[in-house]
């Protein structure tokens, strides 16, 4: 198939383009590199093997994503957005414009030329999860930041034209999903920054008491949840979550990755506000519709990203 897949050089992008081009696909990346970077997919621009081809852009231009849209494609995986909850409570227009205005652009030239759309929203929708089954797709959702409203925004017109044109469409929830390629800077993964601290022996610094928890998704997995969305027309006008079923706190992941007691610290929390206290996914609905369920284990995952941060690291100190 021809594939266009927005934010394509970003964390979860790269592997979704990974697992696409891994399967024989060709495909068109789109992203503006705000938070990917096209280093990040070099390696498969490289390979003149791979059928790749990327432009650099910004999905709320409209003439040049009806320029992208002259390729005729079979399947668009929209992953372009905005991502950070503190930039939201900040600058709550520039992630509306981005996450909703962003996705309208890109769902009505889908429509406009018949190219299903698997949308990227995001466990942040949800308010937390309160027994031990974990949050379902009809579990109650809560804006307790712009960046969730706007994805909530985002979701209901990309499903409106389910109901309203039968276009074919997927809501994809995957819960906090962490790897390689993932910033360990800033609002990065929680995973990254306390690997990356850990290498350098600085403090790992946990916003509030530490008792919030996470559900903990390996990045190839959530990829492989996501690449089937796209090839599954069974959860056309579906919304699906993808997770592990196991939450953490992120005092015990702190000790998980640092071993030294004394280098996690305490800090005030940023935005406390829109804290979810608990996030424990129920994929039982993709396990049933996709028969997709995660490999990593938590444990494993964390290695692999940890020799990955590592390496990562050894190189920029080469160059």
């Amino acid at each position: 198939m021809n594939i266009l897949v927005t934010g394509g050089a970003g964390f979860i992008g790269r592997w979704v383009v990974q697992k696409l081009l891994s399967d024989h696909h060709k495909i068109w990346v789109v992203d503006d590199c705000s938070n990917g970077s096209e280093e990040n997919i070099k390696e498969f621009i490289v390979d003149t093997e791979k059928k790749i081809f990327f432009s650099k852009g910004d999905i709320k231009d409209k003439s040049f994503i009806q320029e992208v849209f002259e390729q005729p494609f079979d399947l668009c995986y929209h992953l372009a957005a905005s991502i950070n909850v503190q930039d939201s409570i900040d600058d709550p227009g520039t992630t509306f414009d981005n996450d909703v205005v962003g996705t309208m652009n890109v769902l009505q030239l889908c429509k406009e030329h018949n190219v299903k759309l698997v949308f990227m929203s995001t466990c942040m929708v949800y308010d937390r999860a309160d027994d031990a089954q974990g949050i379902t797709e009809v579990h109650a959702t809560k804006p307790a930041s712009p960046y969730a409203g706007s994805k909530l925004s985002a979701e209901n017109m990309v499903l409106s034209f389910w109901y309203a044109y039968e276009h074919p469409v997927v809501v994809v929830r995957p819960f906090n999903t962490y790897g390689p390629f993932q910033k360990s800077s800033g609002e990065g993964g929680v995973v990254s920054v306390f690997i990356q601290k850990m290498l350098k022996d600085e403090p790992l610094c946990i916003y509030g008491d530490g008792k919030q928890t996470r559900d903990l998704l390996y990045v190839e997995d959530c990829a492989e949840f996501l690449v089937s969305c796209g090839y599954n027309e069974n959860v056309n006008g579906q919304i699906i979550n993808a997770g592990t079923g196991y939450d953490i706190s992120i005092n015990a992941l702190a000790g998980l990755i640092c071993k030294d007691s004394s280098k996690i610290q305490h800090v005030t929390h940023i935005h406390p506000q829109s804290e979810i206290m608990k996030l424990q996914c129920n994929a039982s609905k993709a396990r049933e519709m996709l028969d997709w369920a995660p490999k990593v284990s938590l444990q494993e995952g964390i290695e692999k990203t940890r020799i990955w941060i590592e390496n990562t690291t050894k190189k920029e100190e080469k160059q």
